[in-house]
């Protein structure tokens, strides 16, 4: 003999459901009206422009003229081979014929917004639909990282040179017979010197006899030469005829400055040439050490991956709220979509499901009530109030999304038909497999009728008849884009 006892939680009647449903609905659609990224483009005009790349670049970004928002991407497209950009403008920001258009980085993970620059006023104004035609250049990652790979094909073009040079045996050799004549020439010098040690000292004391004897005439000359200096200072700080003198005081001046950063320059170029000779510094390491330069070479090529990665990694939220009509139960997700592309993501979910976690018990007993078998066997349904969670790999194929994983905490597999723009899914999943003989089918029907607002309704449970049942619920699904519109005005945190 076989019972099944099923544990059950008891809920809020139906009444108190559906107005928090029509609360939650108005909430979201007040939430949607506050984030949408098409506020304050009502009553505007459209314009479009095509642009080189528009990599980094969203739709529904920002559209920027000195830092402040005029509008927001409504399209991005391919028109006849070209990127084509669909913008709505507010209507207190109006564009003239010599308009320009570009795009700016907003940080160094490869998003970028688009730059506006007004034209000039008195110029005709650019009407309803019209088009952008020229265009504003402004650096970027990929453009910084072609130079430096120049620079760096440049440099290990030179070091290949002085190894050919330096490196090889006939180099070798070169060096080894400098380095030899060095050492002969500097014994030579030193030779000469022991050899003329006492010739030198001769001449040495014989200078100091010449100094001392002609110091009265020194003395002369000293003095001949100041009174020379003090006429010509007096030459060139007088007022000369047709402003010589201040032509040539200012000839002399210009000629002391030229001369002093000339030296200048010289010293500084003599130092840098030396430590780059010695191999000191980045560039004398670069032109001496080939294993550096392949370092270099590596994490250049390894940032320029990373930095693409997380420019195309977008994160997707989504809060969902189901009403179970027979079990008259609420049930809550809190969903989290990791995408690094458009045909492929991670899906991150935690469910608060008053079903909970289901499991069997199964006990052999045995009475002596006259009314029951001596012994048979119970089996228990337990289910307890728990979160569940889910894990899963998605990816897309045209219209259909497989999916499989973890789903709500058992393993499950999944398949997802888009319709209508992506605004229409069909959503089926099966899971479940150890809770039940049969497992959990369950599928839903999504309508986004407001953007970022979802409505669903199916069935759940399918395969069992004693625990089927129909839900309906609301999602509000958004972006990192809408994370960083709502971020500024969320009270801080102590």
């Amino acid at each position: 003999m076989v019972r099944s006892v099923c544990l059950g939680i008891e809920v809020n009647k139906g009444a108190k459901v559906g107005l928090m449903t029509v609360a939650l609905a108005a909430a979201a659609y007040g939430a949607y009206r506050f984030i949408s990224p098409d506020a304050g483009t009502e009553n505007g005009y459209r314009v479009w422009a095509y642009l080189p790349d528009v990599t980094g670049v969203a739709p529904h970004s920002r559209v920027m003229i000195q830092g402040i928002q005029v509008g927001t991407v409504d399209r991005i497209w391919l028109d006849g081979g070209k990127a084509r950009v669909d913008i709505k403008m507010f209507p207190t920001a109006p564009l003239y014929d010599n308009a320009a258009i570009g795009k700016r980085a907003t940080s160094l993970i490869g998003e970028y917004y688009i730059v506006l620059a007004p034209g000039t006023e008195g110029y005709p104004r650019i009407p309803d639909q019209g088009q952008i035609t020229h265009y504003i250049e402004e650096p970027s990652i990929q453009s910084l990282q072609g130079q430096v790979s120049e620079i760096l094909k440049d440099v290990k073009t030179v070091t290949e040179s002085l190894k050919g040079t330096v490196g090889s045996d006939t180099g070798k050799d070169q060096l080894e017979k400098i380095l030899k004549n060095l050492a002969e020439v500097t014994e030579a010098l030193n030779e000469t010197v022991r050899e003329n040690r006492t010739a030198v000292r001769d001449t040495i004391n014989n200078i100091n006899t010449i100094t001392q004897n002609s110091q009265p005439n020194i003395n002369a000359i000293l003095d001949n030469l100041r009174q020379v200096t003090g006429d010509v200072r007096k030459m060139t700080s007088a007022n000369g005829e047709n402003g010589k003198a201040g032509e040539l005081r200012s000839a002399a001046a210009r000629i002391d400055k030229a001369t002093t950063s000339l030296e200048s320059a010289l010293s500084h170029a003599d130092n840098v040439a030396a430590r780059i000779d010695r191999g000191e510094g980045t560039l004398g390491k670069l032109t001496k050490d080939e294993t550096l330069i392949n370092e270099v070479e590596s994490a250049v090529g390894d940032v320029g991956e990373l930095v693409g990665g997380m420019g195309r990694l977008q994160t997707i939220v989504g809060l969902r709220t189901d009403y179970n009509f027979l079990a008259n139960t609420i049930k809550s997700y809190v969903e989290l979509r990791l995408q690094p592309s458009e045909d492929k993501y991670y899906l991150i979910e935690l469910v608060n499901d008053p079903r909970g976690l289901t499991t069997f018990e199964q006990i052999d007993v045995d009475t002596t009530n006259p009314n029951d078998p001596p012994h048979y066997r119970e089996i228990r349904t337990v289910t307890t109030n728990a979160f569940r969670f889910s894990f899963q790999f998605a990816k897309r194929f045209g219209p259909f999304t497989g999916r499989f994983g973890i789903k709500e905490s058992t393993g499950g597999i999944g398949l997802d038909l888009h319709l209508l723009d992506d605004r229409f899914e069909l959503r089926q999943d099966l899971f479940g497999f150890g809770e039940q003989i049969s497992p959990r089918w369950r599928v839903a029907l999504a309508y986004e009728f407001i953007r970022k607002l979802w409505l669903l309704g199916g069935v759940d449970d399918i395969l069992n008849a004693d625990r089927r049942d129909y839900f309906i619920g609301l999602q509000l699904r958004f972006n990192d884009k809408d994370l960083k519109t709502i971020l500024p005005f969320a009270p801080p945190v102590f």
